[in-house]
């Protein structure tokens, strides 16, 4: 497999500082950093990024997500590892992820089970995480960035 191009963030090199701009502002709405990770790896599975998987376990693994949870991500609604917080914010990260596929994807009923365990802060870091992550998906994806390249 072969990149058609270098990742447009790093062609248009006035677009990286705003990008990480935005991700350090993440990292600062008080989410756990690991919650952070699995959202990041969860909406990258969903949306077949193979550099953003391989990235997102890298990073997760080194923000100290278990085997047990990079392993089971995928299956989180059936596996034993995570907490009913994390589950409102992957629930949140899947339906946020997948719009297209239903009308109101994101129900009021999801979006206050992940609104009882987060504050206004936390619930936007969760959502610009998610939003961000897309939006890398999207770009590796299309421009084919291979997995292993980086991280």
């Amino acid at each position: 497999m072969q990149s058609r191009m270098a990742n447009p963030a790093m062609v248009l090199t006035d677009a990286m500082g705003p990008i990480q701009s935005l991700l350090k502002a993440v990292q600062s709405g008080g989410v756990e950093g690991e919650l952070l990770e699995l959202v990041h790896l969860r909406v990258s599975q969903i949306n077949g990024c193979s550099a953003c998987v391989d990235g997102g376990a890298k990073t997760a693994r080194k923000a100290g997500v278990s085997e047990e949870r990079l392993h089971t991500v995928a299956a989180w609604r059936e596996a034993p590892y995570f907490s009913d917080e994390e589950r409102a914010a992957l629930a949140l990260a899947e339906a946020a992820t997948r719009l297209a596929d239903r009308p109101d994807a994101v129900t009021d009923e999801l979006w206050d089970t992940a609104a009882s365990y987060f504050d206004e802060r936390q619930l936007a870091a969760i959502v610009l995480m998610i939003g961000v992550t897309n939006m890398f998906n999207r770009l590796n994806a299309t421009t084919r960035q291979i997995a292993g390249q980086w991280g």
